[in-house]
């Protein structure tokens, strides 16, 4: 099952499954903005990274030195949610823990992602709450929305397109000894001009820009038509931007992140790992990004 918002301007589909935006179709001329899920290059189109992004060394992760093991970017990508409440233009997806999601991960959750459509774009807000009486909860959460590049033109590839990042300036990038980080060993990224896509800009993976919870704006566009896609975070730690290679498929994803993959050296005590955010019980996160379309 799926649930279709729609205005004047753009119809968005968001399967249940994952609560994974799959598609963004304007309605006057069908340009589909949102990948879609190639098998044979990425299949996926924007999951949802919860409790953790990117990957857990040795694939496993330890609360009170007891060992859990966990895949890349966590279990909700793979699981239904309910629809809690929905309209022609915002929906709410419910998932909750439960003795399944305990053996694997041993804390209680309520995680809500929100949906709000508005003329050209989308807001989507993570809702993470705590409901125990007095444990606190430990997560990582993010977005990992892939756009098509070829927007209604077959002759738009990845070498038409560029990226442009506000504010306009050298980010701190952290590298990879893939698939981990090295925060010890920043590089600097210059976002002072437009910053020209190719297959080979991801041949190490994703970059990933430290925003420092301050306002950015990444946006992808092209020389060929007027088309692109703009996504604008103000809280977030990090922001990955990644394609696959050596496959090559002609879109980019854009990833807001409260959280990280493992660094280098991590011992795996997931109360000491870089980027987790910490819930008292009863208390909720919220943090949100919106993605303009043109």
């Amino acid at each position: 099952m799926a649930a279709v918002l729609k205005n004047q301007f753009l119809t968005v589909t968001i399967d249940e499954l994952g609560a994974e935006l799959t598609s963004v179709k304007s309605n006057d001329d069908q340009i589909e903005y949102v990948w879609q899920a190639d098998p044979q290059i990425w299949g996926r189109h924007a999951p949802v990274l919860f409790p953790f992004v990117g990957r857990l060394k040795d694939d496993q992760f330890k609360v009170n030195g007891m060992r859990y093991p966990m895949g890349q970017h966590g279990f909700a990508r793979d699981m239904r949610f309910t629809v809690i409440s929905a309209s022609d233009e915002q929906v709410v997806m419910e998932l909750k823990s439960t003795a399944e999601t305990r053996e694997k991960f041993p804390f209680d959750f309520d995680l809500r992602l929100h949906f709000e459509l508005h003329d050209h774009e989308l807001t989507e807000r993570y809702e993470v709450h705590n409901p125990a009486e007095k444990a606190d909860l430990w997560f990582a959460i993010g977005g990992h929305p892939g756009f098509n590049l070829n927007l209604g033109d077959p002759r738009i590839g990845m070498a038409e397109s560029q990226m442009r990042i506000a504010p306009k300036k050298v980010f701190k990038q952290i590298p990879l000894q893939a698939p981990y980080t090295d925060p010890k060993h920043l590089q600097d990224l210059d976002a002072t001009q437009p910053i020209a896509l190719s297959h080979e800009l991801f041949a190490e993976d994703a970059l990933i820009l430290d925003l420092q919870r301050k306002s950015t704006t990444v946006m992808l566009e092209n020389s060929v038509n007027d088309h692109g896609v703009a996504l604008t975070v103000e809280d977030a730690p990090y922001l990955g931007i990644w394609s696959p290679y050596p496959a090559e498929g002609d879109f980019v994803c854009l990833e807001p992140w409260w959280g990280i993959a493992d660094t280098v050296d991590f011992n795996g005590e997931l109360s000491e790992k870089l980027g987790m955010n910490q819930l008292a019980a009863g208390e909720t996160f919220n943090q949100s990004f919106t993605i303009s379309f043109f």
